[in-house]
């Protein structure tokens, strides 16, 4: 055993045990990080002999260095309470090289909406880059869609078997979480000086249409296929709405508006 599991958590009471199982087939040393969870996913974290420690929200990419940080081992599979790796990644991560320090590797997702998996769009192309040696490399840390730091010397290297992906149940859960995300977005955009223009704001959400559900077939999931088209559509959309009030009103009157929970 040379990997340690990490999770950030808030809420998952549903998933995170067989999250768990799954992780505990690969390591000794799952350490859980709970912002504040009122469901029982503590007690479960617990209960399945994990290290389970409380941290306030920093954000995505600082909590998850906090969390390396606080690993047994130097390998680092960094996972969200709805992820559980399957059989073939199990194999393929207990047969790893540990000396190979400078390689990343790259993790395919299988997304599931309602227990039912999405084959085609974005989410059937979806895969991100999990596990990888805190020695080497570290997360990045703005806003949102953190990312793990590439070297120059790096080697990315796709490993065999999926994370299984249960983010969303609903399309009503689906729709409140690209909002947060698009309002996180927005917040960025406004500190890195980016303008909301009309190709952006008109333009932009029909592309993201088209290319979900013609161009990479999401049109082959059906009605599943349809509705995720259309809400990451509108993602697109709200993220260049938010902007556009942001940049009307100043950044600190319009934030002490709003409350940004965290979601997962």
């Amino acid at each position: 055993m040379f990997v340690s599991v990490v999770i950030i958590t808030k809420n998952e009471a549903s998933t995170i045990g067989k999250c768990l199982a799954a992780a505990k087939r690969i390591t000794d040393d799952v350490i859980v990080i709970d912002n504040g969870s009122t469901d029982g996913t503590p007690n479960i974290a617990m209960m399945a002999g994990c290290r389970l420690y409380h941290e306030k929200w920093y954000g995505y990419g600082i909590n998850k260095n906090r969390a390396a940080n606080l690993a047994l081992y130097d390998w680092i599979l960094s996972l969200d309470a709805d992820e559980i790796i399957d059989d073939e990644l199990i194999n393929s991560i207990n047969n790893l090289n540990p000396d190979a320090i400078s390689n990343m590797y790259d993790i395919r997702f299988r997304a599931y909406y309602d227990a039912k998996p999405v084959r085609f769009g974005t989410w059937g192309r979806d895969h991100h880059i999990r596990l990888f040696n805190r020695n080497y490399t570290n997360w990045t840390e703005p806003l949102v869609h953190e990312t793990l730091v590439k070297p120059g010397d790096a080697s990315i290297q796709k490993l065999p078997g999926f994370v299984h992906h249960y983010s969303v149940k609903t399309m009503e859960q689906y729709r409140s979480k690209i909002t947060h995300y698009a309002r996180l977005n927005a917040r960025k955009y406004l500190k890195e000086g980016k303008k909301t223009t009309p190709v952006k704001l008109y333009l932009a959400p029909t592309y993201h249409f088209l290319k979900n559900y013609i161009f990479l077939l999401g049109i082959l999931d059906g009605k599943r296929g349809l509705a995720i088209a259309k809400i990451m559509a509108e993602h697109t959309r709200l993220k260049y709405l938010y902007l556009r009030q942001y940049t009307v009103h100043t950044e600190k009157e319009y934030f002490a508006k709003e409350k940004f929970s965290v979601e997962y």
